[in-house]
């Protein structure tokens, strides 16, 4: 309350003044036109002297307007002038800059997602039914273990083409084998050997084209060994295992549920390693390189920090956020971070300068231009110098060019500063 007061203040007397500054110019103006008129109604024979004088008061108040002028189109690159009071209700602070870089060190706001190489999105390859779901949520699976037992009727007849095609290379292979020694004995000829060749490589073929079928709807060639007919186990029946270890992090599947050969609906995540997606911003483009450490924080875990190592640059930048996604991956032993996790990366790019750096919030558009107050020649007053900037990084900003590290400059308050000088520049062009 008490600087919006002082605030005030400094306004009014800046306002008041370009008043009476502009009434005491209209008096004067307006005495000397009445003096000019009343000379020239007397004396006709002096209307050239009076229009001389006239003129050369039209070109004293014209050199007074240009020069009222010129200091209202200057006034923003003059002085603001406080007291040391005002300065403190203000909260004006000046400090010394120092050195660095924003490209040092980059922070970007993270997430942390799976990392898509290690996660498995496991389905039937046909349709089937659910028997018995075998691993529920968060639970521990290597690979290869099953996950849920299924039934399909299209396997089960698949598997009985595949027991008789077995049975009938079985027969065709001792009838091959007989006709081959009653050859060798000339009882047989050689026309009913080749047939029995024939019928031979035929049955295995057909028998072999099914043991692929099988294969693709996902057996492996131990299971197709041990297909039998009769067994406890109905043909139709088959289980969806895990292709790599791992959490089941997903599960939509009950018993009874027909699930089609497009489904997967459980998802086997391997959490030793996650994926870090990060918003970089397009004048980062320069700095960043696969394979710079980047350390993680995350908010829900307070106090530690993770390493990672980006590996990914996107080409493209995102046409809404005109963001540039960059990805980093990062060991998660401990299973600490969780997929939908968000933080801030600290990209380590190695590239030191020295240039001054200062807070993003000193720094304001004057006359559309960057600018930065800096303590004048007289104690209490305070300029807008033009500066050009570089990189942002954690509310900081490079000063490329108008100052250098050690000189001094207003880091907080620099708004007020603003409104200030901009209310001083309208009473002068009130006054005039």
């Amino acid at each position: 309350m008490k600087k919006s007061i002082i605030y005030i203040t400094i306004v009014g007397i800046f306002i008041a003044g370009g008043i009476i500054t502009g009434c005491g110019s209209s008096s004067t103006e307006n005495g000397t036109s009445q003096s000019a008129q009343q000379q020239h109604s007397e004396e006709d024979g002096q209307h050239t002297e009076g229009s001389g004088d006239h003129s050369s008061e039209e070109g004293q108040h014209s050199s007074e307007s240009g020069g009222q002028h010129q200091e209202e189109g200057g006034g923003h690159t003059g002085q603001v002038h406080l007291t040391e009071q005002q300065r403190q209700s203000l909260g004006i602070n000046v400090e010394t800059l120092n050195s660095g870089s924003a490209a040092s060190t980059i922070a970007r706001p993270a997430n942390i997602t799976y990392d898509l190489d290690n996660i498995a999105k496991v389905g039937p390859r046909l349709e089937a039914k659910v028997v018995k779901v075998l691993k529920d949520l968060g639970e521990q699976v290597t690979r290869g273990e099953p996950i849920a037992l299924m039934s399909s009727v299209e396997l089960g007849k698949t598997k009985a083409e595949f027991l008789r095609l077995k049975a009938r290379l079985k027969s065709e292979q001792a009838r091959y084998e007989r006709e081959q020694s009653l050859y060798e004995q000339q009882i047989s000829s050689q026309a009913e050997l080749l047939e029995a060749e024939a019928n031979y490589q035929e049955a295995r073929a057909e028998l072999n084209a099914t043991a692929e079928a099988l294969r693709l709807y996902g057996l492996s060639q131990t299971d197709i060994q041990q297909i039998e007919a009769g067994s406890d186990q109905p043909l139709s029946r088959f289980y969806i295992s895990s292709p790599i270890d791992g959490v089941i992090q997903e599960r939509n599947l009950s018993p009874g549920q027909t699930v089609s050969s497009s489904e997967t609906p459980v998802h086997v995540a391997n959490l030793s390693q996650m994926w870090v997606m990060i918003d970089a911003y397009e004048q980062d483009i320069r700095y960043i390189e696969p394979g710079q450490t980047v350390n993680i924080s995350v908010r829900s875990i307070p106090n530690e920090t993770f390493e990672g190592t980006v590996n990914w640059i996107s080409y493209a930048l995102e046409e809404d956020s005109r963001t540039m996604p960059i990805r980093a991956t990062l060991k998660n032993t401990d299973r600490q971070l969780r997929a939908g996790m968000f933080g801030t990366a600290r990209i380590q790019t190695g590239r030191q300068r020295s240039i001054a750096m200062i807070p993003v919030d000193a720094v304001q558009t004057i006359e559309g231009e960057s600018r930065v107050f800096v303590p004048g020649g007289e104690a209490g007053s305070f300029r807008p110098v033009s500066v050009r900037l570089g990189a942002e990084n954690e509310g900081l900003v490079e000063v490329l060019s108008g100052l250098q590290p050690g000189d001094q400059a207003v880091t907080a308050g620099a708004f007020d500063l603003k409104s200030a000088l901009t209310a001083q520049t309208r009473s002068a062009s009130h006054g005039h």
